[in-house]
């Protein structure tokens, strides 16, 4: 678990005074992950990249926090130099009427409170509105960062109300600055919303104590909706009997989710090959990446998912039924089927020819560390909060 401590007011690291920014995270979920509490079953992946943003920020002197959700922690905590603040309780409030209070109210004044150069906020919804107005009001700088493709297709966004994408679609277009993942997105938003980004790839660190290697797992992790479409890999494992399948990932939060997850828990129970998990904490998951041969990935679109970072960070090759685009020396990273049918083949190919293999392996590990190796992404978000910072103090 991330060293915590408490304080009365955030702290100001002494470079400060050269005119770092003050960096503020709007990141609601974002503290579980952040302090390493298993107790929440919540991992998300726009809650691992801001996690690893905002250490990497606090490492390289600038004053940074954090403003999460109230899961019962201490306010003003201090996690590994980032002070993090609270807004609200999760389900506090009445329905309908608590999209006003607490949640617009509380997040206001927690935005209030910190009094950040700059707020970064990740994930499209509601909170991106929030989060532009209050800059605009309050003389600060926005920027709203991407975290799927989907994030920059009008009415294709995976937001669940009505009301929130029309806040989410308007707010693009008053936030000082746009990130993208990658070169899809930053064509998106130029095409549907007008809108210039800066493309900065996500980040992963290798945790300390990692022993890839050997592995002969093949992995399935995300969260269980519909979306990621886990009975895919269900049908995988029915065709492939002669391999060990691990299913890790717990329920949704939309209606139905539950019910989904526990449909797909009998079926798996019925599988000799497959052990499914359920919901582990990230450190829990970093385990099971040491002992995988094989990722594989059914969702029907993504961003750049952390756990392709985890999986080529250790030359584990990806499987997948979408592109990410990726490319080394114009040849794809993934290895991109079709189907099902054709995924059992790509498997089985991984660990019959051992020379296939090998070349796959090497070609996640080369691009990893040409585009995703923390030192660079964060250099690029420290050159883009400069900027951002120099501009609006010579407004």
């Amino acid at each position: 678990m991330a060293k915590i401590g408490i304080v009365g007011q955030a702290p100001v690291p002494a470079e400060n005074a050269a005119g770092l920014p003050h960096v503020c995270f709007v990141a609601p979920k974002a503290w579980p992950v952040f302090s390493g509490d298993s107790s929440i079953a919540i991992v998300g992946g726009a809650e691992v990249q801001q996690s690893m943003l905002a250490r990497m920020l606090a490492q390289a002197g600038y004053p940074v926090s954090m403003i999460c959700l109230d899961y019962g922690q201490p306010q003003g905590a201090v996690v590994d130099g980032v002070t993090v603040y609270k807004a609200y309780r999760p389900n506090a409030g009445v329905p309908v009427l608590r999209f006003f209070h607490p949640r617009l109210t509380g997040m206001w004044r927690a935005m209030a409170t910190v009094d950040a150069d700059i707020y970064y906020q990740r994930s499209p919804g509601m909170l991106t509105a929030v989060v532009a107005a209050f800059c605009r009001h309050h003389g600060k700088t926005s920027v709203y960062a991407g975290a799927s493709d989907h994030d920059f297709l009008p009415n294709h966004e995976d937001i669940r109300l009505r009301r929130d994408r029309w806040l989410y679609e308007h707010s693009l277009g008053r936030v000082d600055q746009v990130v993208v993942q990658n070169e899809k997105q930053q064509r998106d938003c130029l095409v549907y919303y007008g809108r210039q980004s800066t493309l900065i790839p996500s980040a992963y660190q290798l945790r300390p104590g990692a022993s890839p290697g050997g592995g002969d797992r093949i992995l399935w992790v995300s969260t269980m909706h519909r979306d990621k479409r886990p009975e895919l890999f269900l049908e995988l494992v029915r065709r492939l009997p002669q391999f060990k399948f691990v299913m890790i990932g717990g329920p949704g939060a939309a209606p139905g989710d539950t019910d989904y997850f526990n449909s797909l828990q009998h079926t798996a129970a019925t599988f000799p090959n497959l052990e499914f998990t359920g919901f582990l904490p990230l450190p829990e998951v970093e385990g099971w990446f040491d002992r995988a041969a094989v990722l594989v990935n059914t969702s029907t679109h993504e961003g750049m998912p952390n756990t392709f970072l985890q999986a080529w960070s250790r030359g584990i090759p990806t499987v997948t039924l979408f592109d990410t685009g990726s490319r080394l020396l114009g040849a794809r990273v993934c290895n991109v089927v079709r189907d099902i049918r054709e995924a059992a083949i790509e498997i089985s190919r991984l660990f019959s020819d051992e020379l296939y293999r090998r070349r796959s392996s090497t070609r996640c590990r080369e691009y990893f560390a040409h585009t995703h190796e923390p030192a660079g992404v964060i250099a690029n978000y420290m050159r883009l909060f400069d900027k951002l910072a120099a501009a609006r103090s010579g407004q």
